[in-house]
């Protein structure tokens, strides 16, 4: 049997989760999806230039575990960006911070966009999220 998956922690969800071609007609095999942990994988190396050790530690799962993710996310985006296709960020298997540390028992860390925006607490954070917002 199958270890069950470990839900990720992300920090916030993407303010716009559609990246595309402006005028381009977009047909169904024009299309990638990207997860959320996907994405914060992205987000964590690339923007906040953590390390995969640091964005393990982040994400509250093994390094190699990133180092997956973030190779799988990478050769996504750059199929949109050479291809010219439609790239949504959803799904995966993530738990949202609520920004101040009181849904995961500690603090989401240095990267945390929610903290440094004032959305800590309230509102979405916290919750267990699927497959799918």
């Amino acid at each position: 049997m199958a270890r069950p998956m470990k839900r990720r922690r992300v920090c916030s969800l993407p303010d716009i989760n559609r990246f595309g071609p402006l005028d381009a007609p977009v047909s169904p095999g024009d299309q990638i999806d990207m997860t959320v942990d996907e994405y914060e994988a992205i987000r964590l190396i690339d923007l906040e230039s953590f390390t995969q050790e640091e964005c393990a530690q982040q994400m509250n799962i093994a390094r190699s575990t990133v180092q997956g993710i973030y190779v799988e996310a990478r050769r996504k985006l750059a199929d949109a960006l050479v291809n010219g296709k439609l790239l949504l960020i959803q799904g995966g298997q993530f738990r949202l911070c609520d920004g101040t540390g009181d849904g995961f028992g500690e603090g989401c860390g240095r990267g945390c966009r929610r903290r440094r925006r004032g959305e800590g607490g309230g509102g979405r954070g916290g919750r267990d999220r699927g497959r799918g917002w």
